[in-house]
């Protein structure tokens, strides 16, 4: 094969989980070429909400002050009633764990817009459009006849818009963020598992200068006949969700009337069509919302994120944060294998980490779902009942609300034991407060760069830096920072000295108050062992 042929990564498709791989790859040097099959970006709504953690992700690919402009924090989410009396609210807060709003409100189209702008300054970086990849195929092994090689090269095949003619090209490593209709799931033998949830909703996007009655936040109806979701995305632009019967068409000719009806508690409108002015619908699109994860999330060097891995119903608002999520946990172990030659083990933990808990977002949609918006039969009016008695235990909503991020699942680069000191921390993510640096005011990742880092609140012991020199990890003591003791309260409360940070922030190893020495080296330095020191890496 020629060398502009092959590639270090190649990316099917462009949508956010695509792009913002493609930006966390380059931010640590690696280049890649995404093939999207679509010309441009795709006009019309789809996504509206993210979380804090996913704002911390923007902000690591450069685009978090351009989101912001355009981000509409919103207050939380409440359920209520058929009457739409509030059974339970869930408040997010203007300043979460990872240093932004824990709940933000968008249009995608106009997200997808800043990762394409992103993409475009960043050398590493490479779209084609108008191209569709038409297979995907892992090398034989090496000089035999026999399986397939997990480090070999992968051969992608497309045809570009217009043309019948097949190309190829070659990869150290492919990622499907492909979609529902994936692709590259099919190439890596994946099948769905079904979590068991189904039904059609009709999603109505709206922009409108009358008045709406909205507490600028979320709500679901939970009612068994007419349930519902509505939500405010920006300053004119609303989002209503319904799901009807088969023969509730909003397009003929009682169509005007029907959606009147439906929108009716939230705004006022004439009863001829041709009044409405003011009150544009944006689009109308039937969707049918599935719990599906993806039996196998890798193959060889092949790799599947985003919808292609999981399908979320909308219910807590987590599907593009779990695309984003994969993103984030996977670009930075894939980095260290191509640029420095870690073990491919390193990359098992990929589908290992995420796996569990994109499975734990989708049954809490699905619970969702069924408790309170959905199902039909008997127990369902007994269900709401039971949630909303449940939600008026002091506690339970914030509980609830933490648990959309709940802390990795034991593993090879997270060695849980919350029993013994300093353990708790490991797996979770490393709060972000604003701190002073040279001078500056910032936000604590800017500080921490993109690679490991050792924060610590007591001078480094040999094992310490040891560690942080083989990794290449900037120390940082937290009494340094002004950040009114946010980060050496967190430590004292995971009774730590000191914590070991992954490039994504997860807390990988902790030295317990007292003793000196992170515990768990022998448990990761395995996978972390690279052919190739830090400050010898090779660009790929």
């Amino acid at each position: 094969m020629s060398a502009a042929s092959r590639r270090p990564v190649v990316i099917i498709g462009a949508g956010p989980v695509g792009v913002t791989a493609a930006l966390l790859l380059a931010r640590h040097g690696v280049h890649s070429l995404i093939l999207e099959r679509h010309r441009d970006v795709y006009p019309l709504p789809r996504a509206v909400v993210v979380d804090d953690e996913i704002r911390r992700i923007l902000q690591s690919v450069g685009v978090h002050e351009e989101f912001a402009a355009l981000a509409r924090p919103a207050r939380g989410l409440r359920l209520l009633d058929s009457r739409h009396h509030v059974i339970a609210e869930f408040a997010r807060s203007p300043q979460g764990h990872h240093g932004f709003p824990q709940t933000s409100m968008f249009d995608q189209p106009e997200l997808e817009r800043l990762l394409r702008d992103a993409l475009a300054r960043r050398p590493e970086c490479e779209l084609w459009s108008g191209v569709e990849v038409v297979s995907v195929t892992q090398s034989v092994a090496r000089d035999t006849d026999g399986p397939n090689d997990p480090t070999g090269p992968v051969r992608v095949t497309f045809r570009r818009d217009g043309s019948d003619e097949e190309e190829h090209l070659w990869a150290d490593a492919v990622l499907g963020c492909d979609g529902a209709g994936s692709l590259t799931r099919d190439a890596i033998g994946a099948v769905w598992e079904d979590l068991r949830f189904e039904e059609s909703w009709r999603a109505i996007d709206v922009r409108t200068s009358r008045p709406v009655r909205t507490w600028e936040g979320a709500e679901q109806i939970c009612s068994p006949t007419r349930p519902a979701t509505f939500m405010r995305v920006g300053e004119d632009r609303y989002r209503w969700e319904f799901r009807l019967a088969d023969d509730q068409d909003l397009d003929g000719p009682d169509g005007w009337e029907r959606l009147r009806e439906l929108v009716a508690p939230w705004v006022d409108l004439p009863s001829d069509a041709s009044q409405g002015t003011g009150f544009e619908v944006i689009r109308q699109a039937q969707y049918t919302f599935r719990a599906r994860l993806a039996d196998r999330w890798r193959r060889g060097r092949v790799f599947l994120l985003g919808d292609a891995a999981h399908l979320t119903p909308p219910f807590v608002g987590q599907g593009l944060c779990a695309g984003l999520r994969d993103a984030n946990n996977l670009t930075w172990k894939l980095t260290r294998v191509l640029q420095q030659g870690a073990p491919e083990g390193l990359l098992d933990t990929y589908e290992r980490e995420r796996k569990p808990h994109a499975r734990h977002v989708i049954r809490m949609a699905v619970a969702v779902g069924w408790a309170m918006t959905g199902g039909q039969d008997r127990g369902a009016a007994f269900r709401r009942a039971v949630v909303g008695t449940a939600c008026r235990v002091p506690g339970v909503t914030a509980a609830v609300s933490r648990d959309l991020s709940p802390a990795l699942t034991a593993g090879p680069l997270v060695r849980r034991r919350p029993r013994l000191t300093g353990r708790v921390l490991a797996g979770t993510f490393c709060p972000q407060p604003w701190v002073r640096y040279d001078g500056r005011r910032v936000r604590l990742d800017d500080v921490l760069g993109d690679s490991f880092a050792v924060l610590t609140a007591v001078p480094t012991t040999a094992q310490m830096t040891a560690v942080a020199t083989a990794l290449g990890a900037p120390t940082i003591r937290v009494d340094d920072l002004g950040d009114d003791g946010a980060l050496a309260g967190w430590l004292a409360r995971g009774r730590a000295d000191a914590v070991l940070l992954r490039p994504d922030r997860v807390v990988m190893d902790t030295v317990p108050a007292g003793t000196g020495d992170f515990t768990d080296t022998v448990a990761w330095a395995p996978l972390l062992h690279t052919a190739r020191r830090t400050a010898d890496a090779r660009p790929v």
